[in-house]
């Protein structure tokens, strides 16, 4: 079951520290402003709420240290008895690419208009703040295919050939050269 927005809002609300409030009331904002998806709203805001819940007293604007990010993302690490897959590494990706989002908008959006300064550029002229420029980490789960379950060019074309559909001639083709 998804949580919904209003759920988020209201737990935000109870976060200690007021500056974070308005900060992330602020992304919020902003993300309603440039028309974000309903998803993409709530990923951002839970991974927001909980790296604040995690700060606690500390600001936003008092993290400056690659480290400081590191350490709450090395939180989400679990053991190898509890995940042999290492999925916790998705998760790990996944958090620390909210953060980036959230500190590149901070920087980027967010201290201009605070220092009315309105001169905001394009999304992709923005800067992303060295602290944050943390490597994604590899996967290492191994694949669930056999290379025998791996369709050759030639077995694909002979597949796409007897499909009615033109789209999924497509999406077939498509799909294998990716």
């Amino acid at each position: 079951m998804s949580i919904k927005i209003s759920t988020l809002l209201a737990k935000i609300q109870s976060l200690p520290n007021k500056q974070n409030i308005s900060t992330i009331m602020d992304f919020y904002s902003y993300m309603e402003e440039v028309g974000s998806s309903e998803n993409h709203k709530i990923n951002n805001l839970k991974v927001v709420l909980d790296f604040s819940k995690y700060l606690g007293q500390k600001s936003f604007h008092d993290i400056n240290r690659k480290e400081q990010i590191v350490s709450y993302l090395n939180g989400k690490v679990k053991g190898s008895q509890l995940d042999p897959d290492k999925r916790w590494i998705t998760t790990w990706n996944h958090y620390l690419n909210r953060i980036k989002l959230f500190f590149r908008w901070m920087h980027n959006y967010h201290l201009k208009h605070e220092l009315r300064t309105f001169s905001i550029e394009e999304r992709t002229d923005w800067i992303t703040p060295d602290f944050v420029k943390i490597k994604q980490k590899p996967s290492k789960r191994v694949s669930p295919y056999l290379e025998s379950e791996i369709r050759e060019r030639d077995e694909l074309l002979a597949i796409v050939k007897y499909d009615p559909h033109i789209r999924n001639k497509a999406l077939l083709t498509l799909h294998f050269s990716c």
